[in-house]
């Protein structure tokens, strides 16, 4: 006589669990990736009416303590001097045709400041945009 067993074993293997896992993580990274800051040095930019449209490929950046970082291109903001600034930009106006650069510095910052660093640029013929915040509404 043999036994026969009422619950039948079947061999498919469900893949709900496993897709409720998946749009977890999906979200969880879609939520993460907004956070990611785009600049890591903070800086309060003065208001001005009016924006520039140009889209600048390097950026200098003075931050509230008056220390000075450099961006060329999609790289990371790494600090410079200002007697290393004029090499390090002449090094990337050698690989572009022609090299805007935004200087984003803090409404602390003093005046003279902003301006050696605009006499740099000039020195060495390079096209510098002040950046700026659009005013409150």
């Amino acid at each position: 006589m043999s036994i026969k067993r009422r619950t039948r074993i079947t061999p498919t293997f469900s893949m709900s669990s496993m897709t409720d896992i998946i749009f977890l993580l999906l979200i969880f990274f879609m939520i993460t990736s907004t956070m990611v800051a785009p600049n890591a040095i903070k800086v309060l930019l003065p208001q001005s009416k009016k924006q520039s449209s140009i889209k600048a490929v390097s950026h200098v950046v003075i931050d509230k303590d008056l220390n000075m970082y450099l961006a060329l291109g999609n790289e990371k903001e790494r600090p410079v001097t200002l007697a290393e600034l004029p090499s390090r930009l002449q090094r990337a106006k050698n690989d572009s045709t022609e090299l805007f650069v935004s200087l984003y510095a803090d409404e602390s910052v003093p005046y003279k400041n902003i301006v050696e660093v605009l006499n740099v640029a000039n020195e060495n013929h390079l096209k510098m945009v002040l950046a700026t915040r659009p005013p409150e509404k």
